[in-house]
């Protein structure tokens, strides 16, 4: 059952970084860098995906989200959690059961068939949305989600992802812009942290890390990848 006792957020940061290392989510490789669908070179990957096979971390990941929302957002703010397809719509069900809301997910785009419906579930007009995802990096799909919400005549202020890249100022651009609060667990720092403070990988591959968390993009375009984000 989940309490109303809200955890320092730096404490909770911390926690979530090391489970996430602890289920192996977080991938550090600064010789075979990670291509991403945008183009860029990363030498970091993390799979917040597999949090849904670990029942006793992803309750306690589930808590703190609805700990930060509840601390940072109030109370009575929300009449309704959306999932983003498709990694967000699990989180979606396991916090809107938290909190006592309705669930809805939302597709990238319509299904083009039937009821050509992006929208699953039931969203009365008004409504005053939350939407979560697993991961936000610079905040295009979750936009993608939101301005679907608000095309149905809901209000979208908030949304939660469980992890936040936190490098690219664009990211900040795009919610500052769009009128959207963004909260979230841990961020990439917190994972640095975390395992340097573990050893969980070698030296030469931590400082990599952090020169690629200080200038993501300089990092990729020098490996071979884009040195800008597409739609920037």
């Amino acid at each position: 059952m989940f309490s109303n006792t809200f955890p320092d957020k730096a404490k909770m940061a911390e926690l979530v970084a090391n489970q996430l290392l602890e289920i192996k989510a977080v991938h550090f490789n600064a010789v075979e860098p990670y291509k991403f669908a945008s183009g860029m070179m990363s030498p970091v990957y993390i799979d917040c995906r597999k949090l849904i096979s670990y029942p006793r971390i992803r309750s306690a990941v589930m808590d703190f989200a609805a700990a930060t929302i509840l601390s940072e957002a109030g109370f009575e703010q929300f009449d309704c959690i959306a999932g983003g397809e498709t990694a967000g719509i699990p989180f979606a069900a396991f916090l809107a059961e938290r909190l006592g809301l309705p669930m809805i997910y939302v597709r990238k785009k319509p299904k083009g068939h039937g009821r050509n419906a992006q929208i699953e579930g039931n969203l009365p007009e008004g409504s005053r949305v939350l939407v979560i995802e697993d991961l936000t990096t610079a905040g295009g799909s979750m936009f993608t989600f939101i301005d679907a919400i608000r095309a149905a005549g809901c209000t979208v202020d908030h949304g939660i992802a469980l992890f936040y890249y936190g490098i690219f100022a664009e990211a900040e651009q795009r919610f500052g812009n769009g009128n959207v609060t963004l909260h979230y667990l841990a961020t990439w720092r917190d994972v640095l942290a975390a395992a340097t403070k573990k050893q969980a990988f070698d030296a030469a591959t931590l400082t990599s890390v952090e020169a690629f968390l200080d200038a993501p993009l300089d990092w990729s375009a020098r490996h071979g990848g884009v040195s800008e984000l597409p739609g920037q």
